[in-house]
């Protein structure tokens, strides 16, 4: 029997579905963190957007609360990039993650072999425990103890070996601070293990951004040898067809909304898995958008399709929401009126912030 051939619309529709994007749910935001396997958080600011987009009356002290209690935190994990996690997750997740984040940064490590890495690990865990170090500090101190080597060399070699988390109050809402580094150890009381499986992880992964190719998997988390894992838990798959031929693999009992669906307008921060899960990103950005957002720009989809960018900018006592992409009158209409939600959302400490169309 042939596969079912899947349009770019329906993988759209199911992706929205499976993100929370297609209609807002109300679920505890601690839920919705490891619905999506996380959310990527290099800005600070980025999941409390990603997390209002998707919940029901999503309040940002939820989150920060979170972080606080230190019931979710953020740290590197999938493609060696800064995430938000529960520490749930955090600790099941990261030792799958490390060979990934020791391939990143033990690259070019000059005069450091396995035994001064590890002695230079003993040393770093020693710093971090006792209080949080911003990266330079830490290098700093390393180059203070053994002068000799090479600084940026042993301090790469630390986030190579050492699980490291970003503690507060970096990421609170209400609040700033520079990136900080501490051990799990240290913050949480315990260090990752390995209480996971990839197998798990995979399944994890097509129920929030499935269906998907391996290369899909692949391109989000940057773990190798997937052929292989995708292919033991075949039996228990659904497998289809993308338009171009390509295999696509997903959980057995995972959304499929009409591919004519009506969804509504819904804007997404700078990095959101939504746009960077998959190694083809056809099924949410629209071929009439340029692939990649301008840097510090976010994006907003129109008909379930990235269709244009948004930035905040406040000068003095104004505060703009800038909205750039080519929009019919009646989706110019719609993107307002959400846009007027998110900017309230924003600068809820001040009044009325302007929408601004740039085209």
């Amino acid at each position: 029997m042939a596969e079912a051939v899947l349009s770019k619309r329906a993988l759209n529709r199911s992706l929205l579905a499976r993100q929370m994007l297609d209609a807002r749910v109300k679920i505890p935001a601690a839920e919705a963190i490891e619905k999506l396997v996380g959310m990527q958080a290099q800005e600070p600011r980025d999941p409390y957007v990603g997390l209002w987009t998707r919940l029901d009356g999503f309040r940002p002290q939820e989150l920060a609360e979170l972080l606080q209690k230190r019931k979710a935190v953020r740290a590197t994990m999938m493609r060696v990039t800064i995430h938000l996690m529960t520490t749930r997750d955090y600790l099941a997740l990261r030792t799958l993650m490390q060979p990934i984040v020791q391939r990143q940064f033990t690259t070019r490590l000059v005069g450091l072999g396995p035994a001064e890495i590890e002695e230079v690990a003993v040393l770093a865990r020693t710093i971090l425990t006792e209080s949080p170090s911003g990266y330079s500090e830490l290098r700093r101190r390393l180059a203070e103890h053994w002068p000799d080597r090479d600084a940026e060399s042993m301090a790469r070699s630390v986030l190579s070996v050492l699980p490291l988390i970003q503690p507060t109050p970096r990421g609170l809402w209400t609040e700033t601070g520079r990136s900080m580094l501490t051990t799990s150890e240290a913050w949480l009381g315990r260090a990752p293990s390995l209480r996971t499986s990839i197998s798990k992880l995979v399944l994890r992964y097509l129920a929030a951004l499935g269906p998907a190719t391996v290369a899909d998997m692949a391109n989000w988390s940057r773990l190798t040898g997937l052929r292989e894992v995708f292919e033991r838990l075949r039996p228990k798959l659904r497998t289809f067809r993308d338009e171009n031929g390509r295999e696509l693999f997903d959980v057995a009992d995972a959304p499929f909304p009409d591919a004519e669906t009506p969804v509504p307008v819904r804007f997404l921060p700078i990095y959101d898995n939504c746009v960077l899960g998959h190694a083809d990103r056809s099924r949410i950005v629209s071929h009439r958008v340029v692939e990649g957002d301008p840097v510090g720009w976010s994006s907003y989809l129109v008909d379930g399709f990235l269709r244009g960018t948004w930035k905040l900018e406040r000068k003095g006592k104004r505060t703009t929401l800038r909205i750039d992409g080519k929009l019919s009158k009646k989706e110019q209409a719609a993107v307002a009126q959400e846009a007027e939600a998110l900017a309230s959302f924003l600068v809820d400490d001040a009044p009325s912030p302007g929408i601004e169309f740039v085209t």
